[in-house]
């Protein structure tokens, strides 16, 4: 009787419970989120440089501080969850980086518009091209002082000129 009371407490304290999935020593659960992907949101990208983001009719990227101009209203594209399309709505290019670390507009979809978009601590979005790295790290969509735009070899996560605030088109 002892013996079957022993054996079965030490079943208790080793046996895992079925809820324990997700937890450190169990494994993971794959995450499904279909409902994210294809989303579309009409936004004006506002640099923490005071700059929002614009493409003018000539492809190209820069910043301007007026707020109500027609090439700062940008069509934010999920292609799938975190990675997007930034894409200006009056002159309709595309938001592309190359392999330098160049921002231009792009005429047509490639691989090179595609940005991994994240929610940084403080509230603003970070843009990293999801195509292309230098030296193993990501090259970031950001606006210097200036409102001319970086090269994304020399941009961070945490310099404030890749943050951007996507604010509601009125």
């Amino acid at each position: 009787m002892r013996r079957r009371l022993w054996l079965g407490l030490v079943w208790l304290l080793l046996a895992r419970p079925p809820s324990s999935a997700g937890t450190p020593s169990g494994p993971r659960r794959p995450r499904s989120y279909p409902h994210l992907e294809g989303d579309v949101r009409w936004r004006r990208l506002f640099s923490s440089t005071h700059f929002f983001l614009r493409v003018d009719p000539s492809g190209h990227v820069q910043g301007t501080r007026w707020r109500h101009s027609p090439d700062s209203v940008i069509e934010i594209r999920s292609i799938r969850v975190g990675v997007v399309a930034l894409k200006a709505i009056h002159t309709g290019f595309y938001v592309a980086m190359n392999r330098r670390g160049r921002l231009y507009g792009s005429p047509v979809y490639t691989a090179h518009c595609r940005f991994r978009e994240r929610i940084e601590e403080n509230g603003f979005n970070t843009y990293a091209s999801l195509r292309w790295r230098r030296h193993g790290r990501p090259m970031f969509l950001a606006l210097d002082g200036r409102g001319a735009p970086r090269r994304g070899g020399r941009t961070r996560r945490h310099h404030l000129s890749t943050h951007f605030l996507p604010v509601l088109v009125s």
